[in-house]
């Protein structure tokens, strides 16, 4: 289950990434991470009202969500700014292996112990997003690839954000996910009142906006579940494999090529998943 869980969180924000990064492309990627927000709040409470109406939650609950909501805008912020000025194919996977390690050290620090065939696919799994975020031999020019410190902020915030959300009981259903984004777009909306700007993408972006706040609140509804339901060192870094979605679409659409280390890398998310597994 831990497997399925962490795919389909990952297939979720990868795919989301890609219709975020794309539209701040065109519109500022402030602009929008609000919107993204909005539409995750309004799909958010519709989930939470249909599978969760009766569910009990406390003011411990709400916080923690509220205090993920805060980090993961954060931290979607920055990549989004990194994937609209950078390579999609190496900022979202650095965000990805960032996150990973610092969930998976959280989990290894509260006791959490998985076996060792399951640890050793977790290694596969964060050497394959590693992989993945390298630069084709034939842009390398020494150092980092741009936009690398962002994603790596991003990803320390989306690894915090993950750790919050799996400190939430699993009576409260799905109410912490709305108190996230409760808390997440009125932030937002005050950075971009303060920064004086526009507060509504473009026309043809607003497809992308939506269905990125789709995906989002989707992903990270199943997130909440699979950390509550399977050890955290296991969840987070087949989650955060999502970067694949990500990279396979910039591919297909942008025409970024991956070349032969990243479908390397691909191979070896894909043994890690079985090790998983089993």
């Amino acid at each position: 289950m831990a497997v399925l869980l962490g795919l389909l969180v990952a297939s979720s924000y990868g795919t989301a990434d890609f219709f975020g990064g794309f539209a701040s492309r065109r519109t500022s990627s402030e602009t929008v991470v609000l919107g993204v927000q909005v539409c995750a709040l309004v799909i958010g409470i519709a989930i939470a009202l249909s599978f969760s109406l009766g569910d009990p939650v406390g003011a411990r609950d709400i916080g923690f969500g509220a205090a993920a909501g805060a980090v993961n805008v954060f931290g979607i912020a920055l990549l989004y700014r990194g994937l609209a000025t950078g390579r999609m194919n190496v900022i979202a996977p650095v965000s990805a292996v960032t996150a990973a390690v610092v969930t998976v050290a959280w989990g290894l620090l509260q006791g959490e112990r998985p076996g060792a065939i399951a640890l050793t696919g977790v290694a596969l799994a964060v050497i394959a997003v590693a992989i993945i975020s390298r630069e084709p031999a034939e842009h390398r020019a020494g150092g980092f690839a741009g936009g690398v410190a962002l994603a790596v902020v991003a990803g320390i915030a989306l690894g915090a954000s993950f750790i919050l959300y799996s400190e939430t009981t699993s009576d409260s259903g799905m109410w912490p996910v709305v108190a996230a984004r409760a808390t997440s777009a009125p932030l937002v909306l005050l950075a971009l009142l303060a920064l004086h700007r526009p507060l509504v993408a473009q026309p043809a972006d607003r497809r992308f906006v939506a269905a990125a706040g789709l995906l989002e609140v989707v992903g990270t509804s199943l997130q909440l579940v699979a950390v509550r339901e399977e050890l955290l060192t296991l969840v987070a870094p087949v989650a955060a494999l999502y970067p694949a979605a990500t990279v396979l679409l910039a591919r297909v659409v942008l025409h970024e090529s991956m070349g032969r280390e990243r479908l390397l890398g691909l191979l070896l998310a894909l043994v890690g998943l079985v090790l998983i597994a089993v």
